[in-house]
């Protein structure tokens, strides 16, 4: 089969379209025919040579893909069906083998090949605001990068809870997909101060939940940002990783902070949290309330062309690589 080869750290150009043996699926594995596969951060980092996949998952890069069951095993799907499946690795392949857990069915209410964008943004946003921070109707949510795949996600997700959100982006262009979506608290993070910008839009009160893709850079802003009993938990590192932790501010706040990642999590968490995406956002995709957005499609063998393009910082919401 045709696969993306990592030929060593570096950027777009390290990427090879070669073929390779085709994944032979294990006990509890669900073999799938890839149509599309989602490009995300953690797929650039891996190139970088500076997020290696965790032992046992596939070299080859790719968390999310969409596309029809080759082989179900004893999943009780059928060959043929069509569906979507959050990875560890392996997506950027013309097939994949996936613990069954972590296959569901592909949601109504969007193409096959637009069902890639949202396997690893809806984990990632369902894990996190939900049942890491509690969001809820009347919240105040503090969405930073709200132009890329997670971020839109975020937004569609907080909306549907009845939460407020509140957003920070680089650009007019970004900040008005934002817009267009309902959002009214849009905060340009290159000449705004989002700290200032969300005490005053609560009227002083302070975001009750923040989900930050930035990191170090943040924590201090992030902290003074924070309501009374708010919760911020940081998913990214693009700001860096190291920073100093006012306790007392904290403290005063009775505030939490708590980090997270998806890909390394046992079977069995990933299991839960797809089971959770597909009962509660799977509705919200089927009634329009939630919905996937495509900047770009590649064809696998432009793979390259496609994380220059990612690289760029251009793109608003997610980029595809298709398989057909």
């Amino acid at each position: 089969m045709r696969a993306v080869v990592i030929e060593g750290a570096g950027g777009p150009e390290v990427l090879t379209v070669r073929e390779v043996p085709a994944p032979v699926p294990a006990a509890g594995e669900v073999l799938v025919d890839v149509v599309a596969a989602g490009l995300n951060r953690a797929d650039v980092q891996q190139r970088r040579g500076l997020y290696p996949p965790p032992a046992g998952a596939s070299d080859v890069p790719g968390l999310e893909v969409s596309g029809h069951v080759a082989d179900p095993g004893d999943s009780g799907f059928a060959v043929g069906d069509a569906v979507v499946a959050l990875l560890a690795g392996g997506g950027y392949a013309e097939q994949v083998a996936v613990p069954a857990g972590q296959v569901v069915p592909a949601p109504s209410g969007v193409g096959l090949v637009e069902a890639a964008a949202l396997p690893e943004t809806a984990a990632t946003v369902w894990s996190n605001l939900v049942l890491q921070a509690g969001l809820a109707a009347g919240d105040h949510v503090l969405i930073h990068g709200a132009s890329g795949g997670i971020g839109l996600m975020a937004i569609q997700v907080g909306l549907a809870l009845g939460a407020v959100p509140h957003v920070t982006a680089g650009s007019t262009a970004k900040l008005d997909v934002a817009r267009s979506l309902g959002v009214d608290s849009l905060i340009n993070y290159r000449d705004q101060d989002f700290v200032a910008e969300v005490v005053a839009a609560t009227d002083g009160h302070g975001a009750d939940v923040i989900l930050d893709v930035v990191g170090a850079a943040y924590l201090a802003r992030n902290i003074e940002a924070l309501a009374t009993g708010g919760r911020l938990v940081v998913i990214g590192l693009q700001g860096g990783a190291r920073a100093e932790l006012d306790l007392a501010a904290l403290m005063g706040k009775r505030a939490s902070v708590a980090g997270t990642t998806l890909r390394s999590r046992p079977v069995t968490e990933k299991t839960a949290i797809m089971r959770a995406v597909q009962e509660n956002v799977w509705p919200l995709v089927a009634s329009g309330a939630v919905r996937p957005f495509v900047d770009r499609t590649f064809p696998l063998a432009e793979v390259a062309d496609a994380h220059t393009y990612f690289d760029s910082g251009e793109h608003t919401g997610k980029i595809l690589l298709t398989l057909a």
